[in-house]
């Protein structure tokens, strides 16, 4: 059986972002069940930092976050995040919803602008501004397009950096909590580890149920994302990500002529490796043509992944009051890359005993707001 100080469950962003800090403090081993980091949620996330998402308390993560996305790598490695617009379009009626999406840009000093009609043409020339289309957006200049993959592997490098591994393909089977230490068995190994991180994402509550904690209802959501051509003869690649004020799209590019766009869906499901629905795909199509000029023909590639979240939809992260030793992360939902910065301070602060982090506690952001001890179990 091997020893090590902390053992995390999930070799996601959540995961690995958050042992990739915790390696500072002593050994830590990441457990990953398929054979890459990110394989499900991580994997599949058309990534942006906006403050079009959550509540405040989200937004609130998302501006702690921003600085650290934004800043050039201390290693010399390529940039994860290059600024690139968010585009929160409204049709006429939507004031109301768009004024609060303003006031919280305004609340973290986003970069943006309020435009009209003529702006948003001029922006994405494909979109309904005509009567009853969109006739008012927010422009978000501080967004940032995220580099999935890149963001993994850099925390990956930082894990192994300071002694930290991952071990893949390493499904846990079996957890039991004994002498003070928790136990767990993979099918190829057996660790020991006076620190239980449950990273798992839509096996949140799996997981916890093999440790014999009290699980907290997290809620895997099933969301769809498609690829198209673009409207022939136009360089998509500068367009903005593009997400509608409430129920609708979001629509971003992808290179110069592919564009990819979702419908937003929200569909409950078990734990799983996702697959795409045809009614989700086919009404992630019909929302972007009845929006807009765009003749889909052909859907070129469609996947679907599972967003995580917590009863309150904030994210879970500290020790299970109940459980010694068992620290969850979790509940992540689709905000996971863009508040990874800030939540894997968070979670350093917590499993390792540190001071409270200064840029949360400066925007209003307490350990017991993300806390699994607000749920009644």
């Amino acid at each position: 059986m091997r020893k090590v100080e902390t053992l995390v469950i999930g070799g996601g962003i959540a995961g690995l972002s958050a042992a990739a800090r915790f390696a500072r403090h002593g050994e830590v081993m990441v457990l990953e069940g398929e054979e890459v980091p990110g394989y499900h949620a991580s994997g599949r996330s058309a990534a942006w930092l906006h403050f079009g998402l959550g509540d405040t308390l989200v937004r609130a993560l998302t501006a702690a976050s921003l600085p650290v996305l934004a800043a050039e790598p201390a290693d010399g490695s390529p940039r994860a995040a290059l600024p690139h617009a968010a585009l929160h379009i409204a049709r006429t009626g939507q004031d109301e919803a768009l004024a609060a999406l303003e006031a919280s840009h305004r609340m973290f000093a986003a970069d943006y602008q309020r435009i009209g009609a003529q702006e948003i043409a001029e922006l994405v020339p494909v979109l309904d501004t005509g009567p009853g289309g969109f006739a008012s957006a927010i422009l978000e200049r501080s967004a940032l397009k995220l580099d999935t993959d890149a963001m993994l592997q850099g925390h990956r490098r930082a894990l192994a950096a300071h002694g930290g591994a991952i071990e893949f393909r390493a499904r846990v089977g079996k957890i039991a909590h004994r002498e003070g230490r928790w136990q767990v068995d993979t099918a190829g190994e057996s660790y020991s580890a006076a620190r239980l991180v449950n990273a798992a994402g839509a096996w949140a509550d799996t997981i916890a149920g093999l440790a014999g904690v009290a699980p907290l209802g997290i809620r895997p959501l099933r969301r769809t994302i498609i690829r198209f051509a673009a409207p022939e003869g136009l360089d998509v690649s500068g367009w903005p990500f593009t997400k509608t004020v409430g129920e609708g799209f979001y629509m971003l590019p992808d290179g110069p002529a592919r564009l990819l766009a979702s419908p937003m869906d929200e569909t409950p499901s078990e734990p799983c490796d996702a697959a795409p629905e045809e009614l989700d795909v086919a009404v992630a199509a019909d929302r972007v043509m009845s929006a807009s000029t765009i003749d889909i023909r052909r859907i070129e590639h469609s996947w679907a992944g599972l967003r995580s979240f917590a009863p309150d939809s904030h994210p879970v992260v500290g020790f299970d009051r109940a459980a010694p030793g068992f620290f969850w992360l979790a509940g992540q939902g689709g905000f996971g890359f863009q508040t990874s910065p800030a939540l894997a301070s968070a979670a350093e602060a917590l499993l390792c005993g540190l001071e409270w982090p200064e840029e949360l506690a400066a925007l209003g952001v307490e350990a017991g707001a993300i806390g699994p001890q607000r749920f009644a179990r």
